[in-house]
């Protein structure tokens, strides 16, 4: 039996990193409020790795398990997480909301096409829509460009049409 998936808590330096983590299909807690004790607690409460580059929580004894962000360069960040916890940054890409962490769904065509410019609706087939803030999404020139930026950081594609 594998592991379960990890779920996150970054801290309010690693908004990036958040972001990219939710890109690539990760639940990552995230917010300014996020800081100390409250992301420790929050952490705790959802059972969640804490993602941080405050050096004063690594002291602490009775925190929740975390991960030391090394590098202040986004990248650097994405590679330690991803091989920290030995992650596929294509097994759930583009499954989450980026702004608010939530699961996509998928939404008709006809459903999507009141909402997005004409020329959306005329070439794009497959949309997903977040269920929290309704946001839509559709395979577009951005999930081209994570693609390459995860080959740039040394994750090629595997045979499988992803």
């Amino acid at each position: 039996m594998s592991e379960p998936t990890p779920k996150f808590a970054a801290d309010k330096m690693l908004g990036r990193l958040a972001t990219w983590l939710r890109l690539l299909g990760y639940d990552t807690l995230y917010g300014s409020h996020l800081n100390g004790r409250t992301l420790l607690r929050a952490a705790r409460a959802e059972g969640r790795v804490v993602l941080t580059r405050d050096t004063r929580l690594r002291r602490l004894r009775e925190a929740p398990p975390m991960l030391f962000i090394e590098s202040d360069h986004f990248r650097e960040q994405i590679r330690q997480v991803l091989t920290a916890y030995g992650l596929d940054p294509y097994a759930r890409l583009l499954t989450r909301c980026a702004r608010c962490n939530e699961p996509v769904q998928a939404v008709a065509k006809e459903a999507a096409a009141e909402r997005v410019p004409s020329y959306v609706a005329a070439t794009q087939s497959v949309f997903v829509q977040c269920r929290r803030c309704h946001r839509l999404y559709w395979h577009a020139t951005h999930a081209d460009h994570i693609r390459v930026e995860l080959e740039r950081l040394g994750w090629p594609p595997s045979g499988t049409d992803r």
